[in-house]
């Protein structure tokens, strides 16, 4: 039986490797419909229920 390590890498190594781990903020645009919010999530509906400049089905007013 051959020895084998304690550990597989130091903590420092994994450490090292996870400080690279970054967030990002979302991307956000402004909405092209007149009176409403101005911002929104990029690939998502506005709070007012447009996307791509269309009324989705289903948003009530």
């Amino acid at each position: 039986v051959m020895p084998n390590p304690k550990r597989r890498f130091s903590h420092q190594r994994t450490a090292l490797r996870r400080t690279n781990y970054k967030t990002s903020l979302p991307e956000i645009t402004e909405t092209k419909q007149n009176n409403a919010a101005p911002l929104r999530l990029n690939h998502n509906a506005s709070p007012d229920g447009y996307y791509k400049g269309r009324r989705l089905p289903g948003f009530k007013d």
